[in-house]
């Protein structure tokens, strides 16, 4: 554990701490994603004495920023006594704002677009949601098997931060069928994702409570899930969104709208992309009163429109993951578990990893599978219930 201290002022009251906090000795005081609400929750740990830290191997991208600070500070030949005051932020602009340019790291994404989306602010909304749409177009172009693999992988299991989670999966999911399948422009492109990103901003917080929720919707929640389109629209015009493409998809994602896209203006072909991507997404993810469905059953849902046909938009987003897409869980000719790593040279032949042998057993390393092989095909989906391993999602992505 390595603490450095924490500037109080910086902790931003009512937001999500993007680190865990504690005190000197080491002592938790409050977990990544803890809300402190008010001045008073804040004075509270203050009265008490209590200095604030952070332990560096815990902070992410709040430490980089740190550290970039301090190697300016240095640069620019900094009083020594300014630098030793200096203390870690939790707002720190340039940490929430860049855009990286390395590996993904998607437990902070998550976090990131949790921020952003669940409180929504008029004077950086913009600058801070291009900054997050960017990366997750640079992952989803430069690496897309690795950047559904992850999210697929986290929506599986995730519930803390369901809604943000199920955003970035739609938005990726939704430009990787746009660009590979339907052959869209690089401009509409971006506009589909920008718009499946925001889709739900009005009601973030409400998703997040839901998942955890075991009793029915109360009549007030109903009505929020029902007009959450129109409410997203009109505060993402509030937030400055002045783009009509973006905002008419935002408002339709959820039209009934089944036939042939060409059919369709450029916001009702988007929204119809999202729309059907949204469908399969929402069951990969648990609740707490059902299970996430697998895969290959969440996507056979977008397959088929409303009136049971084959699904223009739903049959793309097929053709381009694959029936068995990256973080998908399948059974073997073998009687092996393993997760799909990445797609393969037909939509049943991907690219695999055994994570329990025949026997039930967790393999300790994902051992590569060649599914082109009789020996080794693919016999069926396996609901994520049922694999008994925990792989952090970053060790899955470096096999890819």
């Amino acid at each position: 554990m390595n603490l450095v201290p924490l500037s109080i002022d910086s902790i931003q009251l009512g937001r999500p701490l993007p680190f865990v906090l504690r005190s000197a000795d080491g002592t938790l005081l409050a977990q990544k994603g803890f809300v402190i609400k008010d001045k008073e929750d804040l004075n509270l740990l203050i009265t008490k004495g209590v200095d604030l830290f952070v332990d560096t191997e815990e902070s992410g991208e709040s430490h980089r920023a740190y550290m970039a600070g301090l190697q300016r500070m240095l640069i620019a030949d900094t009083n020594l006594g300014e630098i030793a005051s200096m203390k870690i932020s939790a707002n720190e602009h340039t940490a929430r704002n860049r855009v990286d340019t390395g590996p993904a790291d998607w437990p902070a994404l998550q976090e990131r677009a949790t921020q952003l989306l669940r409180f929504p602010q008029t004077g950086d909304f913009g600058s801070r949601f291009q900054a997050l749409h960017e990366e997750l177009l640079r992952h989803t172009t430069q690496t897309p098997d690795a950047t559904v693999l992850a999210l697929i992988y986290l929506s599986a299991q995730e519930t803390r931060l369901y809604s943000a989670t199920h955003a970035m999966l739609v938005s990726c999911v939704c430009m990787l069928t746009a660009r590979e399948v339907l052959g869209w422009p690089e401009t509409k492109v971006q506009t589909l994702g920008r718009a499946a990103l925001s889709m739900n901003v009005a009601m973030t917080e409400l998703q997040d409570q839901l998942v955890q929720q075991s009793h029915p919707l109360s009549a007030t929640q109903i009505t929020a899930v029902e007009n959450h389109a129109g409410r997203s629209e009109a505060l993402l015009r509030h937030l400055g969104v002045a783009d009509p493409t973006w905002l008419e998809a935002v408002r339709c994602h959820h039209h009934r709208m089944p036939g042939a896209l060409s059919e369709k203006s450029e916001a009702q072909q988007i929204a119809r992309l999202i729309q059907r991507a949204d469908i399969s997404a929402a069951r990969l993810a648990p609740r707490v009163a059902r299970l996430p469905m697998p895969v290959t059953a969440a996507m056979q849902a977008s397959y088929y429109d409303e009136e049971h046909h084959v699904d223009a938009a739903g049959a793309a987003i097929v053709k381009a993951l694959g029936v068995y897409p990256p973080g998908a869980f399948v059974r073997l000719a073998t009687q092996e578990i393993a997760i799909v790593l990445r797609r393969g040279p037909s939509a049943t032949t991907p690219r695999v990893a055994v994570v329990m042998n025949r026997s039930g057993m967790p393999t300790g390393e994902p051992i590569p599978r060649n599914t082109a092989q009789p020996s080794c095909k693919i016999t069926g989906p396996v609901a994520h219930k049922d694999v008994r391993v925990q792989i952090p999602v970053g060790r899955l992505i470096a096999m890819v």
